[in-house]
């Protein structure tokens, strides 16, 4: 069974956690996380997109000219698809793009996505931040000792307010309650940092 180190919020060693390999220890399946990560992005989708078709156009109630006779092409109206300022023919109109993604698909890609970062070594693992009042300054400090940089996604518990509200305003961070992850935030970082409540958490639900 694999071990990871868990720091405190000084970026010292506090213990360690074995990590279970059903979760953290399975071959990524890169097709499923591909699947569910659209399957995400599709949903936020709005599609308010929406064109007019010719019968929506406002104008073009009269004929232009006489049918025949005139040299010109025969029109029935100037709100034709060919006319400028006309209907859009086969134009976007508003619809959800949203697909259905099985259950065991995502866990599977959460899965994937947890040992994909441990593989690559941008899994952190820490005691708890025990922020006693909000302040980003604190936060910075925190992801300094741990050594972090860059994108950072950070797990923390439901009821942890005062890490929630001292991490939220960095710009690189992106800080997430843990019965909201999913594995488009697992996978859209540099380094993906849990607390050791988060973990066990996170163990219980996907092994």
């Amino acid at each position: 069974m694999t071990t990871i180190d868990i720091k405190d919020a000084k970026g010292q060693k506090a213990g360690s956690a074995e990590l279970a390999p059903s979760v953290f220890g399975i071959e990524p399946n890169v097709p499923v996380m591909h699947q569910v990560v659209r399957a995400q992005r599709a949903s936020w989708r709005r599609g308010t997109h929406d064109t007019k078709t010719r019968g929506q156009v406002r104008g073009g109630g009269k004929k232009p000219w006489r049918q025949k006779g005139t040299g010109r092409a025969r029109q029935g109206s100037i709100r034709s698809p060919q006319w400028t300022g006309g209907g859009v023919v086969f134009g976007p109109h508003p619809r959800s793009y949203a697909f259905r993604v099985n259950k065991k698909e995502v866990k599977l890609a959460m899965r994937s996505a947890l040992s994909a970062k441990l593989a690559d070594g941008q899994l952190y693992v820490v005691e708890d931040f025990s922020f006693e009042k909000p302040r980003t300054k604190d936060a910075v400090a925190a992801l300094k000792a741990l050594g972090i940089e860059g994108r950072t996604t950070i797990v923390v518990a439901d009821d942890a307010v005062n890490t929630y509200l001292s991490f939220r305003n960095i710009p690189t961070v992106n800080v997430l309650p843990v019965t909201a992850i999913n594995t488009y935030d697992l996978i859209d970082n540099k380094a993906l940092v849990l607390t050791a409540g988060t973990l066990s958490r996170i163990e219980e639900v996907l092994a």
